[in-house]
């Protein structure tokens, strides 16, 4: 879920997810009403940003002791970073700034899907959503290149990782971009 205000620098998106308070269950997500849920949380809008699917294999965050839970039409859910928009309506393959203070952790021998840019700058895909195609499944991300419409000079592969690979945005700002199946992507600041 984000709730979209106004930042000081256009818009932004406070973001919550059940993870690990709940698993989401389909039949309260799909009664949620984004309008009605705006106004009682006093948002400009509300987005409903699932169904999503993590792909890494830890989450390291420190949430502190007093953590904030929101509840959305039933789901519990924690408050877990703030998104500084690129516009109201982002498009795909547009960077967004996310203060989110954690660090992505892919185990070693395991698959990661990756778009790369013009710039050989290296995106992991963190989370396969169900949002634009219903029937997406993880199988299905090895061969997504096929159906994806990559801006020019863009690439997506699929590798197994020899080494762990840590996505550690613990101390500075995150940047994540969608496709335009809106999978989301972590900028991997050290090429490996």
């Amino acid at each position: 879920m984000l709730l979209v205000s106004a930042g000081p620098d256009g818009p932004q998106a406070t973001v919550y997810n059940t993870y690990p308070l709940n698993d989401c269950r389909p039949e309260l997500w799909s009664r949620l009403d984004a309008e009605a849920l705006a106004k009682e949380h006093g948002a400009l809008t509300a987005l409903l940003n699932g169904p999503r699917y993590w792909l890494m294999d830890a989450i390291e965050k420190d949430m502190g002791d007093d953590r904030e839970i929101a509840t959305f039409g039933g789901l519990q859910m924690y408050r877990q970073a703030v998104v500084t928009l690129s516009s109201m309506n982002p498009p795909p393959y547009v960077p967004n700034t996310v203060a989110r203070n954690a660090v992505f952790v892919f185990d070693a021998g395991r698959p990661v899907f990756e778009l790369v840019d013009p710039d050989g700058a290296h995106w992991v895909m963190q989370t396969w959503s169900q949002i634009v195609d219903p029937a997406l499944g993880y199988d299905d991300l090895p061969h997504l290149a096929a159906r994806l419409t990559l801006p020019d000079g863009w690439s997506y592969r699929t590798r197994t990782l020899e080494d762990p690979l840590r996505v550690d945005t613990s101390s500075q700002a995150a940047q994540v971009l969608q496709d335009d199946l809106t999978n989301s992507y972590s900028l991997v600041a050290d090429q490996t």
